[in-house]
């Protein structure tokens, strides 16, 4: 019996991810794989070799893939860098960073957060001067696009006021990998974390770390967790020629090879880059001319999601407004912000300026509080 097509699908998502794949994709996940085939495993090297290239051109990096959320990547990656002797300082201005935080509070990581507020980035100077003032500190993490307002943080800034202060600096790159041209060297970064689920247009299912090596080797023992072992994972893929420790999601590696091979058709990050800021480019414009507010001044947007202002007519509501969208066929994304009342929609994923142009004629007929 020949393999069923994929369904269409029922309508774009237009989220920070999961997001809407391509037929392509999804695809490929018609077929079974078993985690000790040897073809399976060279999928997982071509995966980690492309990886490290699209993070670095510098010599003395490696990527390490592990199963679950961008999440469990953020987890593996600063319980397993931050040894007991050590301290986390977190960089925050949303919900994510605030989320490493309470990686560490609930590892027992001694850490310390200084919060910039959701309408602003962290800044270099204060890193740097906390950093001089407390020794202490060995380790500083920070989200590159904080996707709860959808700012773009300024981590090349931040990360040579990490590294003139002779620490180790974590980036969560979860939203912004293979989206927005971003050098792991040339930021500083000994660990840069993303997920499947994202700018490369894979499926959810797993997380992976591109790493310094000299500073991964150092985490030999120092886990706090068996399943997120960050060097456990590492060794054994480096050993095993691609081999996970635990269960892999099979089908989500090869779907995310797949997708790989798309962002390279494409004609890699920078041409994608292109197309989503294109996308939000044709979404701003065109939601500020239906009498939408952006969160955000033009300077601190990403081109990953946007977050607007809710309408100041009391008879909106973001539920009968967001039923009206999917009905015509978008998912947008409810607001993150705790300080204002905001909705978000996303630009990334397999979307296209005729999608945005599409979807901003389909808000325009679902403004019923006018």
């Amino acid at each position: 019996m020949a393999s069923p097509e994929p369904p269409a699908n029922p309508y774009l998502l237009l989220t920070p991810g999961p997001l809407t794949t391509t037929a392509g994709v999804k695809a490929v996940m018609m077929r079974d794989w078993c985690t000790w085939d040897e073809d399976y495993n060279r999928l997982v090297q071509a995966i980690r070799g492309e990886l490290t290239a699209l993070a670095t051109a510098e010599p003395g990096y490696t990527t390490v893939l592990i199963q679950g959320s961008g999440t469990f990547g953020v987890e593996a990656a600063v319980t397993t860098a931050v040894p007991d002797t050590g301290k986390l300082l977190v960089l925050a201005n949303g919900a994510y960073g605030r989320r490493i935080g309470q990686i560490a509070e609930r590892s027992r990581i001694p850490f310390r957060v200084v919060d910039s507020g959701e309408l602003c980035p962290p800044d270099p100077d204060e890193t740097a001067a906390v950093l001089r003032e407390d020794p202490s500190i060995t380790h500083v993490a920070v989200v590159h696009c904080e996707t709860t307002t959808g700012m773009l943080n300024p981590v090349a800034a931040i990360g040579r006021a990490v590294k003139s202060g002779g620490r180790c600096f974590i980036v969560d790159a979860m939203s912004s990998f293979g989206g927005i041209p971003l050098d792991a060297a040339a930021i500083g970064a000994d660990y840069l974390i993303s997920s499947a689920n994202k700018c490369i247009q894979g499926v959810p299912g797993f997380a992976f770390v591109v790493a310094r090596r000299q500073e991964l080797e150092k985490t030999r023992g120092r886990a706090r967790s068996l399943s997120l072992d960050l060097y456990d994972q590492w060794a054994t893929m480096e050993a095993h020629q691609g081999k996970w420790r635990f269960t892999s999601p099979t089908h989500v590696v090869r779907a995310f090879f797949q997708a790989l091979q798309e962002l390279k058709a494409e004609g890699g990050i920078g041409a994608r880059h292109a197309r989503y800021r294109e996308n939000h480019r044709l979404l701003a414009d065109g939601m500020q001319a239906l009498g939408f507010e952006p969160l955000l001044p033009a300077a601190l947007r990403s081109p990953i999601i946007t977050a607007f202002h809710r309408p100041a007519d009391p008879a909106y509501d973001f539920r009968d407004f967001y039923d009206r969208l999917k009905t015509q066929g978008f998912v947008i994304y409810p607001g993150k912000v705790t300080e204002r009342e905001t909705f978000r929609i996303g630009t990334i994923g397999d979307v296209h300026p005729a999608d945005i142009r599409r979807l901003l004629q389909a808000v325009a007929d679902s403004m019923f509080w006018r």
